[in-house]
């Protein structure tokens, strides 16, 4: 038993802790600490959201995939001024990774992340394993038609059908009347409001400006997948950004231009492979050829064998 819970991380990629939980308790429900909830059975959670709505209790969601970080507790705080009871979930979602991408290796640690939830107010933990979000012969799923054939859509085919899929499942199980979500993931967020306005969902979207190092660098779990080396390369996406918006504000309004002097900047770093540059319309990510209009600038690039991201809304 460590810091009041059992936890026993067992290999990467899996959460041997949730499995001796739910043993120990058949409710799948366990206060942690006397403050902050730890639910790990989908059917307990929708009771719980559902005594919660009974109250008039307004239910504020963060869907996060664990290993917090300065970002995620900036879209908690900000959804503590959003409703009574503040939920997080941690699931690190199967879906939504491709074939040769981090799904096993992606870091994991309930313990710290329990301690971080509570230290900014959060109230529940949802925390489900994988076997119960996708039962055996699962075969539903979410797919928009326009939105993901853009930016990352274009190199991760498939991924924006497992997030559109698990934030379905989510918003069906906690039952939010608000949910956050963090501008970084800027293409997942226009999806995610997306999908709430065509298949009506009554919860409102609010978006939190990316939250970044000192040094610029945004917020990621991946980020500590980088060396030190890696990592001063790394800046090279913040570098980008500021050098567009620097560019723009002289005068610069042609985009290939700009993606052209932001390419040069992230190749003369070390140990980095562009994945793409774009700018785009901020709500339909269609490419825009000239910056007339605030206009939505986003990169991937990868630095080593980690694939970072970064966007920022830029202004003529």
């Amino acid at each position: 038993m460590r810091g009041g819970f059992p936890i026993d991380i067992c290999q990467p990629g899996h959460y041997k802790t949730l499995l001796t939980i739910e043993r120990e308790s058949s409710s799948g429900s366990f206060a942690v600490g006397g403050t902050i909830k730890l639910i790990t059975n989908i059917e307990s959670m929708q009771e719980e959201a559902n005594r919660l709505l009974e109250a008039g209790k307004t239910i504020v969601l963060v869907p996060t995939m664990g290993f917090l970080h300065e970002g995620h507790l900036a879209l908690m705080r900000e959804g503590r001024k959003h409703g009574d009871v503040l939920t997080i979930s941690i699931f690190v979602n199967p879906t939504q990774f491709g074939q040769n991408e981090d799904f096993n290796t992606y870091p994991r640690d309930l313990k710290r992340d329990m301690n971080l939830a509570e230290s900014v107010g959060v109230d529940i933990v949802f925390a489900p394993t994988a076997e119960a979000m996708y039962e055996k012969g699962y075969q539903t799923y979410v797919n928009l038609e326009v939105l993901p054939r853009y930016l990352c859509g274009i190199s991760r085919p498939g991924h924006f059908r497992g997030v559109a899929t698990v934030v379905t499942k989510l918003f069906n199980i906690v039952k939010p009347r608000v949910a956050i979500f963090g501008e970084k993931d800027y293409q997942q967020l226009v999806i995610i409001r997306r999908m709430v306005k065509d298949l009506n969902f009554d919860i409102r979207i609010i978006g939190v400006p990316t939250v970044r190092e000192a040094d610029g660098l945004a917020t990621s779990s991946r980020n500590t997948y980088l060396s030190q080396e890696e990592r001063d390369s790394a800046l090279c996406l913040y570098q980008s950004l500021q050098l567009a918006a620097e560019k723009i504000a002289r005068g610069t309004r042609n985009a290939d231009e700009l993606i052209d002097a932001a390419s040069r900047l992230i190749r003369s770093h070390p140990d980095t492979r562009i994945d793409y540059v774009a700018f785009c319309d901020p709500e339909t990510l269609e490419n825009v050829e000239r910056i007339d209009r605030p206009t939505l600038m986003a990169l991937a690039v990868w630095v080593g064998k980690t694939r970072l991201i970064d966007n920022a809304v830029l202004k003529p």
